[in-house]
């Protein structure tokens, strides 16, 4: 297996991708949240101390989107289109996964961008929460979706371990 972000001289590099050609590029990640089902009830319900707490991990999720390239040093600044933030939230199970849409018309993926999002969203629920559950653990972050470019479509096999 080779890795495209080192020279022949084995220095980090970012990947010149001025000569490929831009197309639609969208990808989903995913992360996974588990608490105690009172505090998945608390966020719920609204009585977080701190607020609400899933609207602001959504504007926080898209942030990070948008800030990608300014955390992970190699990745290229992109012209994203759409981000997107969604939440399945599950009390009795003690349970929320993020799930991060990202759409860009550009010359490489987006798949970053959505990981990065999906994290910092969870993040952001964590560091609202962390007051009344200090037990909080953010789990399986992982590319659910991919397409765009030529590599074309992928989709994470259902069978792994991770979220739907």
């Amino acid at each position: 297996m080779s890795f495209n972000h080192f020279d022949a001289a084995g220095n980090a590099i970012m990947v010149d991708v001025s000569a490929k050609q831009p197309t639609m590029r969208t990808a989903v990640a995913a992360a996974v949240l588990t608490l105690k089902p009172e505090t998945v009830r608390s966020i719920v319900e609204g009585r977080v101390a701190k607020g609400d707490v899933l609207g602001v991990a959504r504007i926080a999720g898209i942030a990070g989107a948008k800030r990608t390239p300014e955390l992970i040093p190699l990745s290229h600044p992109l012209a994203i289109h759409h981000v997107a933030i969604e939440f399945q939230v599950d009390p009795d199970q003690g349970r929320i996964e993020v799930h991060a849409t990202v759409r860009a018309f550009e010359r490489t993926g987006v798949e970053m961008e959505a990981m990065t999002a999906a994290t910092v969203a969870a993040l952001t629920v964590y560091d609202m929460c962390k007051g009344s559950d200090k037990g909080i653990v953010i789990s399986d972050i992982a590319l659910l979706f991919k397409e765009g470019g030529k590599s074309g479509v992928y989709r994470r096999d259902p069978e792994q371990a991770h979220p739907s």
